[in-house]
């Protein structure tokens, strides 16, 4: 055995004790941790409301929202406002659609999308707004192979192509939404 095959089982021996300390030194996973206050078990998420001309994007977000507290299995999600520990209150406010790269023949291959939305995160337990954003963005771009099939020149019109559009982009905003509150709390 050489001198550097000796230094590295001893490095490997010297840095085990440390990795089996590492599970106790308080890290989790991104994406699963929560702050709230223990005694919220039930959330409420009613409907979002929807300011923009987008047919049934409200519908599309809320269920993925609460899809996505479901997800992280903590909480029991109900559709009402009231007899809930926590209510989750929504509005999209605007949503922006725009050609972000273009192929040689001047046609769009990828769109940058963008909600805008009013989010509030109330503990009624206490009627105290535990996380709020009045004007949270979620921005994203997408290739439009993936969302559209095609190309679009209006915030309609691209929601209009395919149902698959809307749901991908809702479903990685209510992931968004869901990591600010429990994250950031």
């Amino acid at each position: 055995m050489t001198p550097r095959d000796l230094l590295r089982r001893a490095g490997v021996w010297l840095a085990f004790p440390g990795l089996l300390a590492a599970p106790g030194c308080g890290y989790a996973l991104a994406g699963r941790g929560s702050n709230l206050p223990s005694y919220i078990q039930t959330v409420g998420v009613p409907l979002f409301a929807n300011r923009t001309t987008v047919f049934e994007v409200e519908q599309v977000l809320t269920e993925r929202v609460r899809a996505e507290f479901i997800g992280r299995g903590k909480y029991r999600v109900v559709p009402v406002a009231t007899g809930v520990d926590a209510r989750l209150d929504g509005a999209i406010t605007s949503i922006a659609v725009a050609p972000s790269a273009l192929n040689e023949q001047g046609q769009a291959t990828r769109y940058a999308v963008a909600f805008t939305l009013d989010i509030s995160f109330t503990d009624l337990k206490t009627n105290r707004v535990l996380w709020q954003n009045p004007a949270l963005v979620f921005r994203e771009e997408y290739d439009v192979a993936t969302v559209a099939g095609g190309s679009a020149t209006d915030v309609a019109g691209f929601f209009g192509q395919s149902a698959n559009a809307l749901e991908r982009i809702a479903n990685d905003c209510a992931k968004s939404i869901v990591s600010s509150i429990l994250e950031a709390f």
